[in-house]
């Protein structure tokens, strides 16, 4: 291998290692992206229980603190 060879090839591995570090973040950018992506797109999905969904027979009742906040609401329109 001549010294012309040896400095081409070393030219092209020094433009070729700029070469990677400039686009490596905008690939590790787009691999983040579709990843959070995905998550996304699972997290919206309903979940697959493997039953049916049915409502339930018994009666659901409002929490302590929805009962305070109805109250509270109920008063603040008839001092207005």
């Amino acid at each position: 291998m001549t010294t012309a060879q040896t400095e081409a090839l070393t030219g092209m591995a020094v433009v070729l290692g700029i070469l990677v570090l400039l686009v490596l973040p905008s690939l590790i950018g787009i691999v983040r992206d579709r990843r959070i992506d995905r998550q996304l797109r699972q997290a919206q999905e309903p979940r697959e229980t493997g039953r049916d969904q049915k409502s339930s027979s018994r009666s659901t009742v409002p929490s302590t603190a929805t009962w305070y906040a109805d109250g509270r609401r109920s008063k603040k329109l008839v001092s207005s």
